[in-house]
């Protein structure tokens, strides 16, 4: 093998980090270790069985896929054993030395907010679940030899702050990772408690699991103790809630449970098998690289790919589970499945599949689904501007707090659907009207408002960055427009009377309504009278196409270039303030006091909205000012 490069390495520090809590906290539910490692075994085989379609020579003369479990009760140690792709010295090094991702310290504050009382099964669920070994050993080996590759390699390591990687021998390609047990862990030597462990966890894994015994006479012998079938390919009759669960772990090494799963069976043009499921939580997968999400992609039971974003459209990118076609090429690559008919007519299917089952959550568990709405909302509501064909089933599925439901928190777990809405309507509610925002807290004060609210109409609040987009997809839902509340154009049910009185305001206020646009035609496009406005003095409002305040702070926050854009200033012409306004500048057309009132309630406007001011240092003066001689009347 040559001169044997440096054995001895530093741990990288998020490592010896991690080792340390996995260590020396106080977690219950020590035995998913074995689950972490048989998943770890099963990834490795599949990897190999998928690396082998296009080099074959890597199966020739090795031993059968399987995973080999081999109890040592004299020796204390246990031992996993695969025949998979294995690991070169330096894949040693890199998988189980460091953590090369920005995310680790995330996660590392993330185990640490748990606190000791909580279970450490997450851990798998951030790509390093090879580190839970160390719930139940205090010395790890590791024996790798890479398919097609002569040399083997020895990692070791106490979980101190260094490990070992020396040269070693081995047979045959694969891995065995050999866990030295602490003597308080010895159960899991004892061959009915492994049994259990794996036909709790791994039953589904489409690989033998072997157990390593002896038979009646001492002799050793292997048991197969999983039924070693996919999942996906057997009778929902067959199937447990337990096995159900046990996979989604599998495939997402999530601690929680899934929220929903349907498991289907398509025949006709296309064969295929699906099972697919709904996380609750937010991924929360920072930096495992090779441990993928999204839906895995097999071919006759052969495992061709993970993370198939295929047969997926963004917005449901969310979704986990497995999909097994009896129709695709063995040697299908993510090139060709990009213009596959077949792969267009199985994601069509797997899209109605994951509308119907989100659908039937809604309907039947609607607290559980504004829980997973929470989480995953916003990646629903993309499809609105990106997906037309399935534009209308999205529309019935999106979720938005409203006036009504700030109200009312307790009912639909602080969310509306557009249909609730709709059966809410007024009888005479010409559109469905909406605000857009940075929270709740801001958009519920919005002068925008006040003409609806003064009419009991209710208003959807948007607070996702993706809202804008989402209702401009939209457009409308069950014949009724939706209207932005802040927009220039808002229709309103109006009486005659209303109608008279603002034409006659309009004429009133010419010269003034004048005078404030000269004064403010650097910032905007005109200045009218309102008929949203009922309490505040004045508002901006957008022009048709244009940016909404909100989403203009969010894109320059995200460093796009927004072009700068002119709005309406609104005026209420029944404010106090106007009134007096209109008085003085009939009175001295050049005032000083219209120009610095005319400015402050440009900024007024601006800071209601959560918009910055050009001049913070000028608009506190005039206010000062305003103060002052408030202050001074009153005296």
């Amino acid at each position: 093998m040559g001169d044997a490069p440096e054995a001895t390495h530093k741990f990288q520090a998020e490592v010896s980090q991690v080792l340390h809590l996995v260590i020396h906290s106080l977690y219950s539910h020590k035995e998913i270790f074995l689950r972490e490692l048989v998943s770890n075994a099963s990834d490795a085989l599949d990897k190999l069985r998928f690396r082998a379609l296009t080099e074959p020579g890597l199966l020739e003369g090795g031993p059968e896929l399987e995973i080999r479990i081999v109890p040592d009760e004299a020796a204390g140690t246990l031992t996993l054993e695969d025949s998979g792709v294995g690991m070169t010295r330096d894949e040693l090094v890199t998988h189980l030395g460091t953590i090369a991702h920005s995310g680790s310290r995330a996660f590392l504050a993330m185990l640490q907010q748990q606190g000791k009382d909580k279970d450490v099964t997450l851990i798998g669920q951030f790509g390093v679940g090879f580190y839970s070994a160390y719930l139940v050993a205090d010395r790890v080996e590791v024996v790798s030899r890479a398919a097609g590759s002569e040399e083997a390699w020895r990692w070791e390591s106490e979980a101190k702050d260094t490990f070992t990687v020396v040269p070693a021998e081995r047979a045959t390609r694969g891995t065995s990772v050999i866990l030295h047990l602490r003597k308080e862990h010895e159960e899991f030597l004892t061959p009915w408690r492994l049994r259990e462990l794996v036909r709790r966890y791994s039953d589904f894994v489409s690989h033998p699991i072997r157990l390593r015994g002896k038979d009646k006479d001492g002799k050793e012998e292997d048991e197969t103790i999983n039924r070693a079938s996919a999942l996906w390919q057997r009778s929902k009759s067959e199937i447990t809630a337990e096995q159900y669960e046990e996979l989604y772990k599998h495939l997402t090494h999530d601690a929680a449970a899934p929220l929903a799963h349907t498991h289907f069976q398509i025949e006709g043009n296309q064969q295929f098998a699906g099972l697919l499921y709904l996380p609750r939580a937010e991924d929360r997968d920072l930096f495992a690289d090779d441990r993928k999400k999204g839906i895995r992609l097999f071919v006759k039971r052969v495992f061709i790919m993970e993370d198939c974003e295929q047969l997926l459209p963004p917005w449901l990118r969310f979704v986990r589970g497995v999909i097994d076609s009896d129709d695709l090429p063995l040697n299908v690559s993510r090139e060709t499945l990009q213009d596959s008919a077949a792969v267009r007519a199985i994601k069509r299917q797997v899209v109605k599949k994951v509308l119907d089952l989100l659908d039937e959550v809604a309907k039947e568990r609607p607290a559980d689904y504004a829980e997973f709405f929470r989480a995953h909302g916003a990646t629903i509501k993309s499809g609105l501007a990106t997906d037309f064909e399935h534009r209308e089933k999205i529309g019935a599925l999106v979720r938005f707090a409203s006036s009504h439901t700030v109200d009312h928190p307790d009912e639909g777990g602080g969310f509306t659907s557009l249909e609730a809405y709709v059966g809410r309507m007024k009888e005479n509610q010409p559109a469905i009207y909406y605000v857009t925002g940075e929270s709740l807290k801001a958009i519920a004060g919005s002068p925008h408002l006040e003409a609806l609210r003064q009419r009991g109409y209710e208003v959807l609040y948007l607070t996702d960055p993706v809202d804008e987009w989402a209702v401009d997809g939209l457009r409308e839902f069950s014949g009724k427009k939706l209207v932005s509340a802040m927009r220039a154009e808002l229709p309103l049910e109006e009486s005659e009377d209303d109608k008279q009185e603002r034409e006659k305001a309009k004429g009133d206020l010419g010269p003034l309504l004048s005078a404030m646009h000269e004064i403010l035609k650097d910032h905007v496009k005109e200045v009218r009278v309102s008929d949203r406005l009922t309490d505040s003095p004045a508002c901006l409002v957008g022009v048709e196409a244009g940016t909404n305040p909100y989403l203009e702070r969010v894109l320059k926050e995200r460093g796009h270039a927004v072009p700068r854009q002119q709005r309406i200033l609104e005026v209420n012409a029944k404010h106090p303030l106007l009134v007096k306004m209109a008085a003085l500048h009939a009175r001295e057309a050049a005032s000083a006091e219209v120009i610095d009132w005319t400015e402050t309630l440009y900024d007024q406007a601006l800071l209601t909205e959560g918009s910055a001011i050009e001049d913070p240092q000028r608009f506190a003066k005039r206010v000062a000012e305003l103060l002052t001689l408030a202050a001074a009347q009153k005296a």
